[in-house]
């Protein structure tokens, strides 16, 4: 869909940011709406969009079990 969405979770990433959880939201947001920035009249409705991704982004790095390579887990 989006290829310049990095993956966000280890072994992938070690460390990720919050700017690193925005761009893959805005990148996500963008490809969905169909456009690069928002009109004045879409500028809300965008930035909200944004946020509620890169929170949920947030929710399901923070939930989710990644097994370590040789821990047999």
């Amino acid at each position: 869909m989006c290829r310049s969405i990095k993956t966000l979770r280890p072994p992938y990433a070690e460390e990720v940011t919050d700017d690193d959880v925005r761009a893959a939201a805005l990148q996500y947001v963008r490809k969905i709406a169909g456009m690069r920035s928002p009109s004045a009249a879409n500028t809300e409705a965008f930035d909200r969009a944004v946020d509620d991704v890169a929170g949920a982004t947030t929710a399901l790095l923070d939930s989710l079990v990644v097994r370590s390579a040789g821990s047999g887990t």
